[in-house]
């Protein structure tokens, strides 16, 4: 039940509700960094997948869990302005599959996911968990600059945020009970 006030009639849609009646200004912004992630991230599906399914993992976020881009992006981004022709998911490349969800568990091990894949799951929990090292740890920022270029690294990082501020927002205010394309996070 969310945590704040939303009619009976919104409750297919807590999140989409909560965004446009409740903070129309900021939930507009939000929404277009969300469509700008997705539109323009520059990242395999994979790599993206496997940093947004930690950042759920570590949110508790029940839609994020359960969003799955490949099944679900497009239909998102056409929900809610975006064009999907465009999509992370449009540009191609492999499809992460159950057997990868599961794995991120295991990241640091799994021979389901590879180095990038790994060090976009090691950034993800870096940031949620450690941010103020993050920062300082040459050894690791040596790791990303070899496997990265500048720009993926910033357009990671900036996804990541974006993950976790919208999966943290949807999950305190508990509007996560619906997975619906409108409430993807």
């Amino acid at each position: 039940m969310p945590n704040i006030q939303v009619p009976t009639e919104a409750l297919a849609d807590p999140l989409g509700y909560a965004l446009t009646q409740h903070s129309p200004v900021i939930g507009a912004a939000a929404g277009d960094f969300v469509r700008a992630v997705y539109q323009s991230l520059r990242l395999s599906l994979r790599i993206a997948e496997a940093a947004r399914y930690r950042i759920a993992q570590i949110n508790g976020c029940l839609v994020c869990q359960g969003f799955r881009a490949a099944d679900h992006l497009d239909a998102y981004l056409a929900s809610a302005g975006g064009d999907p022709a465009s999509s992370l998911v449009a540009r191609g490349g492999e499809r992460p599959d159950e057997a990868f969800y599961s794995a991120i568990d295991q990241w640091r091990t799994s021979p389901l996911l590879d180095d990038r894949e790994r060090l976009a799951v090691d950034l993800a929990e870096r940031m949620a968990f450690a941010p103020n090292e993050l920062g300082y740890d040459d050894a690791f920022w040596a790791k990303m600059r070899a496997a990265y270029s500048d720009a993926e690294i910033t357009d990671l990082t900036l996804a990541i945020g974006m993950w976790m501020a919208m999966g943290r927002f949807t999950h305190a205010l508990g509007l996560d009970t619906v997975c619906l394309p409108a409430a993807a996070a």
